[in-house]
């Protein structure tokens, strides 16, 4: 419990027992109009500071304004008939407080889970001058220098292991317990916490682009995207409150106008208790609060799966996702691709193999790497020149002054050059050396041993229909998606045929049913955009794939789709209880007190009873582990 939680706390035990020792002491007159102003004061005097500030920025209507001018108005009463009962005025102000208590509790607990998100945040960087450890500042590392990471720090930017082995615990990042174990040549991503050996680790990014520092830029705006429910919420008590007040004003004063005109008695007293009662159950709290509370939850217990909902706006269109499209390499394969055979080469294997491996010395693309390491040798960049990629297509170059195109079937067709089909399932690339065919690489991905059973999660999740999208051959695509039980696949597209393949799919939706995209690359960057949620992986995928999609995977599992679904429809489903379950009472109760039915007591239940109620409902969408 914080300290501002604590002093509230103690407040609310001090008003309590002076109301009871009150209750029971003979004190008259004015001496117990005083004792009671004072315990009165004492629960509620920042209520009041906060109404009167309202009333000077003229944000006169809301809840602060309600309870100030109930509480207020019944002291009032009990002064003008004379009968020394303020203990209503007081109980509306403590159990309303004692509401705000529970409620900031409750968001504390909530908050934890995003601030364990925060606690990633590296405080220094070791760098090693002459021997010596130096702390310094994350933010005057560059790119390229070597920082030292002990046992029980931070690895505060991302690079790459030059020397050491350790243990690494990512559960902050990936939500994941198990320790992931690094040594020389793996990358690691900032946030990882180092467990037991020393590493040396080269800075490949600036702090400000790194992992740590994109994560924390994206929970720190994910407030500030508002879903509908919540702006639906904000714009209702905007109208609600003045609606309420004037409602009460004329609950007041039509009434007993109305007696008097027809030759009865007013009842001032009596109608002016109406229209206070009417005001403290009016008092929207529990919708205010336990709506946004609600998604708060919601974000929170998904960051710690591992899974970035980066607003509530996100949320709410996630659990409504019917349609989910893949990216394949990445998404659903390991992107670990790997050289299984090499068919109809007119020169010797290895000599094949070295003017692809050099011809794509420049790619990063997965299939690039696969290629260089299946060569196995010192890549000798002073020997290519004249790189030129073909989107879509492979790449062309220079190598020891022959012309080396290397890429699919299309490269093929597009530089006219007849090529040889091959019967083996895998990522073919077509290799011509100097205008003539040299044959071509098999290459192999392998598929995910999550995949499978991810995409059943989601059919069992009420997922109706699951498409991949492939740069890859027919073959290879189709032999994936019945491996995984995929409804559909569309395959040799381009990266912008993804987009449009989207675009045909959106047209398709119905009712309220949205379109989720699921990648990993930078070519899916434009799609992520495009659909209606878009789903990037954390781990491996590329910073722009990362920044254009709505939900991040930070540990690539594609299980956390279905996962992330359930955690959305959940915490919708607790807001759309919220709102059901506090508007009927409200004006059910609102009834009630109009006509004279409750008195306070009843309408502090109504007010303080329904918000911690609510408030309670809401921390439901902490709790998302078995989900």
């Amino acid at each position: 419990m914080k300290k501002k939680q604590k002093k509230m706390l103690v407040r609310i035990l001090i008003a309590a027992v002076m109301l009871i020792a009150l209750h029971f002491i003979p004190v008259t007159g004015l001496l117990r109009m005083l004792l009671y102003l004072a315990a009165y004061l004492i629960i509620g005097y920042d209520i009041l500071r906060k109404a009167g500030k309202g009333i000077l920025n003229g944000q006169v209507f809301d809840e602060n304004f309600l309870m100030a001018i109930a509480t207020i108005g019944a002291i009032a009463l009990a002064i003008y008939e004379k009968s020394g009962d303020y203990n209503e005025a007081i109980a509306v102000m403590l159990f309303y407080q004692i509401g705000e208590l529970f409620q900031s509790y409750a968001v504390g607990k909530s908050r934890k889970n995003i601030s364990a998100l925060m606690d990633i945040r590296p405080d220094y960087a070791n760098i090693e001058h002459d021997g010596v450890l130096e702390q310094v500042d994350p933010d005057e590392v560059a790119i390229g220098s070597i920082i030292i990471v002990q046992p029980g720090e931070k690895v505060p930017i991302d690079g790459i292991i030059q020397e050491g082995a350790s243990s690494l615990n990512t559960s902050a990042l990936t939500g994941e317990s198990l320790p992931r174990e690094a040594e020389a040549g793996d990358e690691v991503i900032s946030g990882c916490i180092n467990m037991t050996g020393v590493l040396k680790i080269r800075t490949t990014k600036d702090f400000g682009e790194s992992t740590v520092s994109r994560i924390l830029q994206l929970v720190e705006e994910s407030s500030s995207r508002k879903s509908k429910s919540e702006n639906f919420i904000s714009k209702f008590a905007r109208v609600y409150t003045p609606a309420v007040c004037m409602a009460a004003l004329l609950l007041a004063i039509a009434p007993p106008l109305f007696h008097l005109l027809m030759g009865a008695e007013a009842g001032w007293a009596d109608w002016l208790y109406r229209a206070l009662i009417f005001l403290v159950i009016s008092c929207p709290c529990a919708l205010v609060i336990s709506i946004p509370l609600s998604f708060f939850a919601g974000i929170g217990g998904a960051g710690k799966e591992g899974i970035l909902i980066k607003g509530s706006n996100y949320m709410e269109t996630l659990s409504r996702t019917k349609i989910v499209v893949f990216d394949k390499t990445g998404t659903l394969t390991q992107g670990v691709f790997e050289v299984n055979g090499i068919h109809h080469s007119s020169m010797e294997e290895a000599r094949l193999l070295e003017y692809a491996a050099l011809a794509e010395c420049a790619s990063s693309h997965p299939i690039s790497k696969s290629l260089q390491r299946a060569y196995g040798q010192e890549i000798d960049r002073t020997r290519v020149t004249d790189i030129e990629e073909i989107s879509g297509h492979g790449l062309t170059a220079k190598v020891d002054g022959h012309i080396v195109a290397a890429g699919n079937l299309k490269l093929m067709k597009r530089l006219d050059i007849p090529c040889e089909d091959c019967h083996s399932v895998g990522t073919i690339i077509h290799v011509a050396v100097d205008n003539a065919y040299a044959g071509h690489i098999v290459i192999s991905d392998i598929e995910k041993p999550q995949s499978k059973e991810a995409v059943a999660a989601l059919k069992k999740a009420g997922v109706e229909r699951t498409v991949m999208l492939t740069g890859d051959s027919r073959r290879v695509a189709g032999k994936t998606a019945a491996d995984l039980g995929i409804d559909e696949v569309h395959s040799e597209l381009l990266p912008a045929d993804k987009v449009t393949e989207v675009e045909k799919l959106l047209k398709t939706r119905t009712g309220n049913g949205k379109l989720a995209f699921v990648g990993d690359g930078i070519n899916d960057a434009p799609v992520l955009s495009r659909a209606d949620i878009g789903i990037a992986m954390g781990a491996m995928g590329s910073d722009a794939a990362i920044e254009a999609a709505d939900v991040v995977l930070m540990d690539d599992d594609p299980m956390k789709i279905a996962k992330g679904i359930k955690i959305s429809r959940k915490c919708l489903s607790i807001v759309y209880q919220n709102i059901a379950f506090a508007l009927v009472i409200k004006f059910a109760c609102l009834g009630l007190g109009a006509i004279g039915i409750a008195n306070m007591w009843f309408a502090i239940f109504a007010d303080v009873g329904v918000m911690v109620i609510a408030v309670l409902n809401a921390i439901r969408a902490l709790r998302v582990h078995n989900l």
